[in-house]
């Protein structure tokens, strides 16, 4: 189990890695960074946990333009070499509102879902938290015993985790994985960033795909 806290230019690269529209007008330099931060900032508030000034999402969303910039140099070096991969499908994702949830029963669900999944993902924003956890029918039955509490359930899905050593190209790495899996035609369901990892969430019929370009990107 992980509670990233995410900076402004992971909550960036969050929102831009699973927008598809928005991540192709930022390749292909077509979008107006002061007008996309504005359109950005209240979804970047929610990841954060706090108020942003718009222009530091802008010098974020200019930071992670220009890591493109630098994908055809590390086109020729191994970007993951010594990362390690792991596949587990058969995921869910559940999203609860924290309407109606105080920190006692936040801490209560956690628990019940640790029961069942000792390796569960929880992740929290200003006005929601999620888990992503397998697809069992124990699961449901938590799900559903929360029925009167707004929330989001998507099954279907799998996820990669991709443990990065220490690399001089930091955070360039998310926009290069990224890339690498947009220009295969896949494309994530959601992506969770932390300092040493990243967790792709993929739907079920694409993840082993998925896993074998990015196998094939660590043996290089």
């Amino acid at each position: 189990m992980r509670t990233p806290s995410l900076s402004v230019p992971d909550a960036v690269r969050e929102i831009i890695t699973k927008n598809r529209a928005i991540y192709d007008c930022i390749k292909m330099g077509l979008i107006n960074y002061t007008s996309l931060a504005i359109k950005l900032q209240d979804e970047v508030e929610s990841l954060v946990g706090g108020p942003v000034n718009p222009n530091t999402i802008v010098v974020a969303i200019k930071r992670y333009a220009d890591s493109f910039e630098k994908k055809d140099d590390m086109q020729n070096v191994t970007v993951l070499k010594n990362a390690r991969l792991s596949l587990t499908d058969r995921i869910v994702d559940v999203k609860f509102s924290t309407d109606g949830f105080d920190m006692t029963d936040i801490v209560a669900l956690m628990d019940r879902f640790m029961k069942i999944d000792p390796d569960y993902e929880f992740f929290r924003s200003t006005n929601s938290f999620r888990f992503l956890t397998e697809d069992i029918s124990d699961v449901r039955n938590i799900v559903e015993s929360f029925s009167s509490h707004r929330n989001f359930f998507q099954d279907g899905l799998a996820k990669i985790t991709i443990h990065i050593p220490e690399s001089e190209h930091g955070s360039d790495v998310v926009s290069y994985v990224s890339e690498i899996l947009h220009d295969n035609g896949i494309e994530l369901f959601n992506a969770f960033f932390g300092q040493d990892h990243i967790v792709a969430v993929l739907y079920e019929k694409d993840a082993a795909r998925a896993y074998q370009i990015l196998r094939r990107e660590v043996s290089r």
